[in-house]
């Protein structure tokens, strides 16, 4: 798993009631990426990606347009040591 990359990120702007999160979960899946999304009391939202680095690096080109009733203002990024996600999930 030494070519696996974490990436933890936060997305503001308008993500919070246009299915971003399904579509974050699904473009993961698809990428096969594990990790998680949620969103956040302040109307952000928050997830983490962890896979080979390329598919974490489109997960990151995904989070800058997000779904496409989404209006995403930035994405702050924190790159650190994956922490075994298996599988990817919303979480509430």
């Amino acid at each position: 798993m030494t070519d696996r990359t974490r990436a933890h990120v936060f997305v503001s702007g308008n993500v919070q009631g246009v299915y971003y999160r399904a579509t974050t979960r699904d473009t993961a899946r698809k990428e096969g990426v594990d990790g998680w999304v949620k969103n956040l009391e302040d109307g952000r939202v928050e997830a983490a990606f962890e896979g080979p680095e390329s598919a974490v690096e489109s997960m990151l080109e995904f989070c800058q347009e997000g779904s496409s009733a989404a209006d995403v203002d930035e994405v702050e990024v924190e790159y650190g040591e994956p922490q075994g996600e298996d599988g990817f999930e919303i979480r509430y």
